[in-house]
């Protein structure tokens, strides 16, 4: 009879946590998140140069290419080649690339701080590579995965979202996307068009929330 109640209490914590996680899992899914349309805000974030980054900063740029990004995860890793080309192609007309880690170094120490500086100079980033430490950032603009990125057009002192997803339809080799919807929606602002595709799916890893 002992065993019993010992198997079914084990179920039940099994079931809780799996209720607890997905509720969690839910709540982040369904949170409020930046639209195109809509303003994004600005930030100030510590950058793997040491220095302190912000949109506000660079004063000639017409837009951003945000992505947020990290270490760890297979997706954003296959991706990296492709971040270090966008930035070499549109920050000198004007839509720098500025990479955010999101991800809480407790829940992933290879993604703390410093494995983010030797990650950049390994790789040889060409772009910013910024920790979002306390996650306030992400959390506003409600990105879940990473890579996902975040077209803004800037508007004199404004910010607005222009195409929000992933980067292209083949994560895995770059050769095969047949569409690149960072660069053809880019390309778009740049002529002073409308983006034609605004809005994909983001493909990658979860974002590793703070535990609350």
């Amino acid at each position: 009879m002992k065993k019993n109640i010992l198997i079914s209490t084990g179920v039940l914590s099994v079931v809780l946590i799996f209720f607890v996680n997905a509720k969690k899992t839910s709540i982040l899914e369904n949170s409020e998140k930046y639209e195109v349309g809509d303003y994004a805000r600005d930030f100030n974030l510590k950058s793997t140069d040491g220095t302190m980054v912000s949109m506000a900063g660079m004063k000639e740029a017409k837009g951003f290419i945000i992505i947020f990004t990290c270490n760890t995860c297979p997706f954003s890793k296959m991706y990296e080649e492709r971040i270090k080309e966008l930035h070499t192609e549109y920050s000198t007309k004007g839509f720098p690339v500025i990479a955010i880690n999101p991800n809480d170094q407790d829940l992933s120490p290879e993604d703390s701080f410093e494995s983010m500086k030797a990650r950049a100079k390994a790789q040889k980033f060409n772009f910013p590579y910024l920790q979002d430490e306390t996650q306030e950032i992400v959390t506003s603009y409600g990105a879940s995965r990473t890579p996902q990125v975040f077209v803004l057009l800037k508007e004199k002192d404004k910010y607005k979202v222009a195409y929000e997803g992933a980067i292209d339809n083949n994560h895995r080799d770059a050769s095969m996307a047949s569409k690149k919807y960072v660069k053809e929606a880019v390309d778009n602002l740049l002529l002073g068009k409308e983006v034609q595709t605004k809005f994909t799916k983001a493909i990658g890893c979860s974002i590793k929330w703070k535990e609350s």
